[in-house]
């Protein structure tokens, strides 16, 4: 995995360390910004970072939400995490993005302990989500593709310039250099690319999203991912959107955004995966 979204140096005075952004972490919408994917994704590794230190491997992610309320720049930035509560069965935690010595971006994570499921059988609407066949995955210098039921699979964002529903299927991508990315650091990221799965229409992507929230069953198994459109509602320049988040072997969270209508036009995709080639 040959590229990331930062690059981590220790600062010995401060006693800290701090993370330099990559080309990879660039925003599609305004230059000079950081992408949601990459701030989502790092601030996942602060959360996983202190669960280590703690000795808390009984527990799973359920929850997270990332809350994106001022412009990242591409910028040296830290992070820090504040233990919220860590019971038994339950930890809750607060996550910072720090720029210029001020939060940026925030996330919470809600972890539990899992165990026996009960016997009793509850409703559920057994939703469905097929991945790309294997002639359509993302090729060596790709990191997704993408699916509206008008077109099907393809690498170009272009392509699905519609009505219909749209979905993305995804590969990791390190938020280290040098570090292999957890699957939770991976879905952490990939919640954010919501917005492009449930605001993705016929004039391209209108809408930029200003948090993120994913719910899991479990984390994601093997190298990939994807994102199908469940729901979506839109008034007055404001959309909620939510996505099925699901891999080969099933849906198990589902991720949703509130977003606002960006007033400087669309979002450039080609910036942000799918039509990058790398050498």
């Amino acid at each position: 995995m040959s590229h990331a979204f930062f690059r981590a140096q220790f600062d010995p005075i401060g006693r800290t360390e701090v993370l330099h952004p990559e080309p990879e972490a660039s925003s599609g919408w305004i230059g000079g910004q950081l992408r949601g994917m990459a701030v989502g994704a790092v601030l996942a590794r602060a959360v996983e970072r202190e669960l280590i230190v703690r000795e808390r491997t009984d527990l799973r992610p359920v929850r997270w939400t990332l809350d994106l309320f001022r412009p990242v720049f591409v910028r040296p930035c830290t992070t820090r995490v504040e233990v919220i509560r860590d019971g038994r069965r339950l930890s809750l935690l607060d996550a910072m993005l720090i720029q210029d010595g001020r939060p940026v971006a925030r996330a919470g994570a809600l972890y539990l302990r899992p165990g026996p499921t009960p016997d009793g059988i509850c409703w559920s609407p057994e939703t469905a989500a097929d991945p790309p066949p294997t002639d359509r995955e993302p090729s060596a210098g790709q990191d997704r593709v993408y699916f509206s039921e008008e077109q099907g699979w393809s690498p170009d964002a272009r392509t699905h310039h519609n009505a219909a529903r749209t979905g993305i299927w995804h590969r990791p991508i390190a938020v280290v250099a040098g570090e292999q990315p957890t699957p939770f650091q991976f879905v952490a990221g990939l919640a954010d690319v919501t917005n492009v799965v449930t605001n993705l229409g016929s004039n391209g992507l209108e809408y930029i999203n200003a948090d993120a929230t994913l719910t899991l069953t479990r984390l994601p198994e093997g190298d990939e991912a994807g994102l199908v459109g469940l729901d979506r509602l839109a008034q007055d320049g404001i959309a909620l959107g939510t996505a099925a988040i699901y891999d080969r072997k099933g849906v198990f969270g589902t991720a949703t955004v509130s977003s606002l209508a960006n007033t400087r036009g669309t979002a450039d995709l080609s910036a942000i995966g799918g039509l990058r080639h790398r050498p």
